[in-house]
């Protein structure tokens, strides 16, 4: 087992025990056509939704440093074992239960130091 799996278990673990803090999610992302080499639409595109688990928190110091920051801005840490493939700011996250349920827009992502999540800034909307 990887360390990002193992921190993904023992995410999971407490938060099934304690109620939290990591809630069911999902992303949301544009999915482009394919095209044929005429210039058809083979596959359209679409939205897509990918499964997650996400914590939502108060905003980190680099979060409130950076420019643009609001008050309502969160951090949030979605673990990468519970996301398949990776994730970048042109997706948003929908946390589907708890404190914070709702679409958040994604920015300001980086990996965690282990690569146990994805962290960045999230903002309502």
């Amino acid at each position: 087992m990887d360390l990002a799996a193992a921190f993904g278990e023992i995410g999971m673990a407490f938060s099934s025990v304690l109620g939290g803090p990591y809630h069911a999610a999902r992303t949301i992302e544009q999915v482009a056509p394919v095209y044929d080499d005429g210039g058809s639409i083979i596959t359209p595109g679409g939205v897509a939704h990918r499964d997650c688990q996400v914590q939502i928190d108060t905003a980190i110091q680099r979060i409130r440093d950076a420019s643009g920051f609001v008050d309502t801005d969160v951090t949030f840490i979605v673990l990468s074992a519970t996301l398949d493939g990776s994730l970048n700011t042109e997706a948003r996250i929908e946390v589907l239960d708890g404190p914070h349920a709702g679409t958040w827009s994604v920015d300001m992502l980086e990996r965690d130091p282990v690569a146990a999540g994805w962290v960045g800034r999230g903002r309502r909307g």
